[in-house]
């Protein structure tokens, strides 16, 4: 009786765990995005091209469209 108890434990430890785990992260990725405007610009310059507000607009958009 005491191992299925240790058992329901763990398991309920691990599904609360993983929710605050990725809660936590999105608020972090929200607060401090991977990429930003300028690194966007950056990137477009470097392929010889002259970005737009409007392409880096779009670009941003489709990047936080999968946050």
């Amino acid at each position: 009786m005491d191992i299925l108890w240790m058992l329901i434990g763990l398991v309920v430890g691990a599904v609360l765990g993983f929710f605050l785990a990725r809660k936590y992260m999105k608020k972090y990725l929200k607060k401090n995005p991977p990429i930003n405007e300028q690194m966007i610009k950056a990137m477009m310059m470097q392929m010889g091209r002259t970005p737009s507000q409007k392409q880096v607009n779009q670009m941003m958009k489709s990047m936080n469209k999968y946050m």
